[in-house]
């Protein structure tokens, strides 16, 4: 800060050694694989050791800054910075989404984009392979990021990136450019339009888009009021019945809506850091009472009748069984979305039926009714690993996953199995709803485990 009290702009040198540093990083990680590629050889295998010493000068060549720079001001215009994004309503749409603060006029009694403000964290859409880019332009120097000095035309940055001030001049715009959508508006087949009547026989067509950044806002602090360690400890207090310094806050009956499937990046960068989550919270008074949890004693699984008599159960599985049976000739990418549609209905019945056991007192798979296999034991009453020191080391081991996984294998095969028209399940579909199950319970196994 100079004598008359105003704040001096990062000098070059600063922002240089920023850049430096996030190219080095980047470029490290991909030299690591060269060298695992590397160890892999054999001895005498010099043509593929001089290939990937190629390989190696080829990326320290393009890792240096103007030459990295410059394919980034190339590659920029494949991305774009979004607050509101099409893709959310069809992985395939390819119409406009926008950047946009959201609507003050909306007024303090609407929740939406401009009820969060200033924390508003943009989303990123368009090509995945220039999403490196984004997190350049996200690069922080002394308080103002990479993207911001872009678009202030800061002197400083356009020292830092070329002693061609006409060249530095250029990839300044075509980084500040990443907020603009490419063309005018543009709506297309897998887009959901409303036509909405202004009168006169006339009608506007309207293209709801998805409110990203608004959704992460929602989402970030879910995640926190339910994970964080505060959190944690406050739902401890509880539990052992002391005070603690403060509160907690619980969501109940929020549904989890998953975009992208495996390829989550596809839809948007903030959908891949939310591992492709949407929280929605109910919206309507409660209208029924839910009858009292009761431990699954004297069997041996939950499998042999206490899952499979769940309503929604029998309902999805005969769905799921019907449409196999509608499809057998035929096998295209539709069918198997269609498929991995209903199995993951499944999936997320049988992750509810679990979460409802995991509200019963602690331990209570101890009583001398439970027959309960293991691997079931480990996965329902989870919260029995803090009083009993064995029971959390076969625990803490995993292999239970795996159990479960191949019992709900087996369980939807006999499911989908029907002797008047048995259809050709065998031994790769058990491996599919294996897969798809695992997928799920690693993730609820990350938040059991956020909550030991």
């Amino acid at each position: 800060m100079n004598e008359s009290g105003d704040v001096l702009a990062p000098s070059e040198l600063s922002l240089r050694q920023a850049i430096t540093d996030f190219l080095q990083g980047r470029l490290q990680t991909k030299l690591d694989a060269v060298i695992k590629e590397e160890n892999n050889l054999k001895e005498d295998d010099d043509d593929k050791r001089n290939n990937l010493e190629l390989k190696r000068q080829q990326l320290i060549g393009d890792h240096q800054p103007e030459t990295w720079i410059a394919d980034a001001a190339r590659r920029v215009s494949r991305i774009q910075q979004v607050t509101h994004a099409l893709k959310f309503t069809h992985p395939k749409a390819k119409g406009t989404s926008l950047s946009v603060p959201g609507n003050s006029d909306a007024g303090e009694l609407t929740v939406a984009t401009h009820t969060i403000g200033g924390v508003l964290t943009p989303d990123v859409v368009g090509d995945a392979a220039a999403l490196d880019v984004n997190k350049f332009l996200r690069l922080e120097v002394e308080g103002k990021t990479i993207l911001a000095r872009a678009s202030e035309g800061d002197l400083a940055l356009q020292e830092a990136f070329s002693t061609n001030p006409e060249q530095a001049k250029s990839w300044m715009t075509a980084f500040s450019g990443i907020t603009e959508s490419k063309g005018g508006p543009v709506s297309h087949k897998f887009a959901k339009q409303l036509y909405w009547p202004v009168g006169n026989d006339e009608y506007h067509l309207l293209s709801p888009l998805f409110p990203t950044a608004l959704v992460h806002a929602v989402w970030s602090t879910i995640r926190e009021d339910r994970f964080s360690v505060e959190a944690k400890a406050a739902r401890e207090a509880k539990r052992a019945d002391i005070p603690h310094a403060h509160g907690y806050r619980e969501y109940p009956n929020v549904v989890v809506q998953q975009f992208g499937g495996d390829n989550q990046q596809n839809i948007s960068q903030l959908n891949s850091e939310r591992y492709g989550e949407n929280y929605l919270l109910p919206s309507c008074p409660p209208n029924w009472q839910s009858d009292p949890i009761k431990p699954p004693l004297r069997i041996n699984s939950v499998f042999d009748g206490w899952f499979s008599r769940r309503k929604q159960v029998r309902e999805l599985t005969r769905i799921l069984r019907e449409y196999l049976a509608s499809v057998q000739a035929v096998n295209n990418i539709y069918i198997r979305e269609k498929r991995a549609e209903l199995v993951g209905c499944v999936c997320d019945e049988l992750l509810q039926f679990a979460a409802e056991l995991h509200d019963l007192p602690p331990g209570w798979s101890q009583h001398q009714d439970c027959r309960l296999n293991m691997d079931e034991q480990c996965w329902l009453d989870p919260w029995r690993a803090k009083k009993d020191e064995s029971f959390a080391a076969v625990r803490a081991r995993g292999e239970w996953q795996d159990g479960i996984c191949k019992r709900f294998a087996n369980w939807l095969n006999a499911r989908l199995t029907d002797s008047r028209n048995p259809l050709p399940f065998g031994e790769a579909e058990a491996l599919e709803w294996q897969s798809m199950l695992d997928k799920e319970l690693r993730m609820i196994r990350m938040e059991i485990d956020s909550n030991d």
